[in-house]
């Protein structure tokens, strides 16, 4: 079924489907950063009336499915969404990943993530799948690091923003998440943060042998 309009989330991050009512929020959390659209279809935005225009006619879409992202404390920092949904496949993307700097390399975005992957699996979806332009460094990093499996590169597979763009191929699937979801567990629980609220383990360290596994030949 196509994932529905719900709230997800855990105990690291909030995630409600995108709404006008978020726009506010994200607009300051995004305003001069530019960066943040670099590999993006659209953006950045000059100001808060053409961010409110673009984000409006993603609001109430069933595909993209957009979500709103905060930590349980803070306010609305980042956006992602479900796409690309193939119901009759069992294949569902995760994609329009934009991190306000208050947002990135935090728990709360992990937590988004986890949130989301869990949400697909649950629906019965067999396939999760990540893509990025081949020059996004970050965002293949953080493909790996979740625990997605490199599939290859589709040369010259768009045009974006007047440039050409290598498309980089990332999944997780039905039989990978067992494991997977163990070690998002594991990575979640209070003990693993010290007084501080800080991980005392890399997520990497618990998803890279789960990587190896998969294909003992992967760096």
């Amino acid at each position: 079924m196509p994932p529905p309009p719900v709230a997800l989330g855990n105990a690291l991050c909030v995630l409600k489907p995108l709404t006008c009512a978020h726009l506010p929020a994200l607009w300051q959390a995004f305003r001069g950063h530019d960066a943040l659209w670099d590999y993006m279809f659209t953006g950045p935005f000059p100001d808060e009336a053409a961010f409110r225009t673009w984000a409006e006619s993603r609001c109430g879409l069933a595909d993209p499915l957009f979500y709103a992202i905060r930590a349980p404390e803070g306010d609305w920092s980042g956006l992602a969404s479900f796409m690309r949904i193939d119901v009759a496949n069992g294949v569902i993307e995760v994609g329009s990943l934009t991190f306000s700097p208050a947002l990135q390399g935090t728990s709360a975005a992990t937590g988004a993530m986890f949130a989301m992957m869990e949400q697909a699996f649950r629906l019965g979806y067999r396939r999760y799948e990540w893509k990025c332009h081949s020059d996004n460094l970050p965002s293949r990093r953080a493909a790996e690091r979740l625990g997605f499996s490199y599939e290859g590169i589709f040369r010259h597979h768009m045009v974006v923003k007047g440039r050409n763009r290598d498309t980089v191929w990332y999944a997780i699937t039905d039989e990978d998440w067992p494991a997977l979801k163990e070690a998002y567990e594991l990575w979640c629980r209070p003990e693993t943060f010290d007084d501080e609220g800080r991980q005392k383990h890399r997520l990497s360290d618990l998803t890279a042998p789960l990587l190896k596994s998969r294909d003992p030949g992967l760096r």
